[in-house]
């Protein structure tokens, strides 16, 4: 894990009204890391992912997908976004198009595919998440964790350098939840670069190389999974005492 592919230096966000979501953060993603971030809610967790996937304009800092800078007025905006992959605790599925179509707009749309390859791809990528089955489905007629599922394959579909986790699971009724974390794990496993954000603590220490403990927009703690159990410095130990 050598590589670096995503640096962050000095990342500020300043909404309108005065709200200081994100206080100068640095860090850096190597290639193949997972990497967690959590904290309570409000502490910036979020913000830092949409800035990154240029959802919303940094006030200030320095974001760099594998040595290119990408939060300048003259970055194409699309091409950055077909390069790192997002998955919403929301979904963000098109209602009105069935899960293949889902998955094949942006490979035609975005990367230049033929209709017969976009499809042939997409039917990989759902096979992968266990979802082949209801590829002529519609959204409304999925679980939330179906849902999810087809957003991961939607966003693997890409093949981005880097895959964003937004809260994959605070959506879902608690039995759904499983099934969309043991994805996430898989990819892990086999070597995704990946960033999630999230309130599953047990699943962050399980899965994450790296974690990030954020608080009132900073990062208050980093280090291995073992700081789960032993975090040093009190506001993370205060945050881990309300997690069971």
């Amino acid at each position: 894990m050598s590589d670096e592919v995503l640096s962050i230096e000095d990342l500020h966000k300043i909404y309108p009204g005065g709200v200081h979501a994100v206080k100068g953060i640095s860090f850096n993603i190597n290639e193949g890391e997972s990497v967690a971030i959590i904290g309570s809610s409000g502490s910036g967790k979020s913000t830092v992912l949409r800035c990154i996937n240029r959802l919303i304009e940094p006030t200030e800092g320095i974001i760099k997908l594998k040595g290119d800078r990408i939060n300048t007025p003259v970055v194409d905006i699309n091409e950055i976004r077909s390069r790192i992959g997002m998955v919403f605790q929301s979904f963000e599925l098109f209602a009105h198009l069935k899960v293949l179509q889902n998955i094949t707009l942006g490979l035609i749309h975005v990367r230049g595919m033929s209709k017969e390859d976009a499809e042939s791809l997409a039917l990989k990528v759902l096979e992968r998440v266990d979802m082949l089955d209801r590829k002529d489905a519609y959204p409304g007629n999925l679980s939330g964790g179906q849902k999810q599922r087809v957003a991961i394959a939607r966003a693997l579909a890409m093949k981005p350098e880097i895959l964003l986790f937004d809260e994959p699971t605070s959506a879902l009724d608690p039995e759904l939840i499983g099934s969309v974390l043991e994805n996430i794990r898989s990819l892990a496993d086999e070597g995704m670069t990946m960033i999630i954000v999230t309130h599953e603590i047990g699943f962050a220490r399980d899965v994450a190389d790296r974690i990030i403990y954020m608080d009132q927009g900073i990062i208050e703690e980093v280090g291995g999974p073992e700081i789960i159990e032993n975090p040093t410095s009190e506001r993370m130990k205060k945050f881990l005492s309300t997690w069971d």
